[in-house]
């Protein structure tokens, strides 16, 4: 295993800050549902590797519960990016990287997802110029 280096954890860390811009630019309720499904999305991204078998599913089925209850609260979609970061670290440390060809994307995506669920923990606040 390739060791998680100080570059890819500011890769991490620009792909949360970049994601948060982009997103901030919707206005609300958009910007929460886009959300909600986004990261229902992401929960479903696990199901190609099948790195944890079986359990994929059953982390599929919560993280989409999750999702699903953002749909009317940032601290559930919070809850389900946090949910993420728990995935992540199984996968980088017993399972298979989530980005194949790129041996710490689960460890990148621990970092990158606590980010996005620290920015939906405070309600996802407009980061960035207004519209």
């Amino acid at each position: 295993m390739r060791p998680f280096t100080v570059l890819d954890a500011a890769a991490a860390v620009a792909i949360a800050f970049v994601f948060v811009l982009l997103v901030s630019r919707l206005r609300e309720p958009t910007r929460r549902r886009f959300n909600a499904i986004f990261v229902a999305g992401a929960g479903a991204a696990y199901l190609s590797g099948g790195g944890l078998g079986a359990w994929e599913f059953a982390f599929t089925a919560a993280a989409a519960y999750a999702a699903f209850r953002g749909l009317e609260s940032y601290r559930w979609i919070a809850a389900a990016w946090l949910m993420h970061v728990a995935w992540d670290v199984a996968h980088h440390l017993w399972g298979a990287p989530i980005v194949p060809f790129v041996p710490t994307s689960s460890a990148g995506c621990a970092v990158t997802d606590s980010l996005l669920a620290l920015w939906f923990w405070f309600r996802a606040p407009t980061i960035g110029p207004r519209r």
